[in-house]
């Protein structure tokens, strides 16, 4: 196998030499399999664990090889899962705690989020005026943690966070599917993107997964938790990372930064 030093870039693509012959062999970086091979060994992935599970809804036609959701599912793999349309979980009466990310004019920022997600869990949780409210469970000391999760679910109820994984020009199908509707739609307005395949005539604003990801969970942690930001989910950007200076450095020697 050619090492990975030898791994080089054309046009923004992966290519590595062909064992025992001089030509470049493109990389497909779409598997697990493929992007450790190529950039680390499974011994050098970071883990982290992530306050939310994240769902990624992937297009059918979503090529793997350009695709950064695997990147998230590498690094948190109990927390995040991948999809690919048509296949979607069900959400329904899940909406006070699931939303999705997607910039469009019905979606709202991550400040309104919070607001809103509690108050749709508090409309659920208002007594029936024929029913008697059930009694709170007393927690014990040895539930210190379960009493943690409950007060962090008080301040913002959020447990499920839903991303498209998809070209811009393909997302339409799985945005307007039904069983998305009933769930908030946030933006990432003030984040830009560092892509370096980002598709011409979209705002800059429109992120890559990781990317969309990656931010999300970082304003989340600081404006939702209430929490100073200390690089918890910056291993997010591991594979994405490696990659970016990789074509970046490419280009360079090409001339064309």
């Amino acid at each position: 196998m050619a090492s990975k030093s030898n791994i080089t870039t054309v046009d923004g693509n992966l290519y590595r030499p062909k064992e025992d012959s001089g030509v470049l062999v493109k990389e497909r970086l779409g598997s697990p399999e493929s992007l450790i091979d190529t950039c680390v060994t499974q011994q050098e992935i970071p883990t982290i664990k992530l306050p939310v599970k994240i769902d990624i809804i992937k297009h059918p036609n979503e090529t793997d090889g350009k695709s950064t959701a695997v990147h998230a599912k590498l690094v948190a793999r109990d927390d995040v899962t991948i999809y690919t349309y048509p296949c979607i979980p069900e959400y329904e009466g899940e909406k006070h705690n699931v939303v999705l990310v997607f910039p469009g004019p019905g979606s709202i920022t991550m400040e309104e989020m919070s607001k809103q997600l509690l108050e749709i869990a508090q409309k659920r949780t208002v007594c029936s005026l024929n029913e008697p409210c059930p009694k709170r469970v007393k927690v014990d000391d040895e539930s210190k943690d379960t009493q943690n999760a409950e007060d962090q679910q008080s301040t913002c109820p959020l447990q499920r966070v839903v991303f498209i994984d998809s070209t811009w020009n393909q997302t339409n199908k799985i945005i307007t599917d039904e069983r998305l509707q009933a769930l908030l739609q946030v933006e990432l307005k003030t984040r830009k993107t560092c892509f370096w395949r980002h598709q011409k005539g979209s705002p800059d604003t429109y992120l890559a997964t990781i990317e969309a990801i990656y931010y999300f969970l970082k304003d989340y942690h600081v404006q939702c938790l209430s929490q100073q930001y200390q690089g918890e989910y910056d291993n997010l950007l591991f594979f994405y990372s490696y990659l970016h200076q990789l074509i970046n450095k490419a280009k360079h020697s090409a001339g064309k930064l």
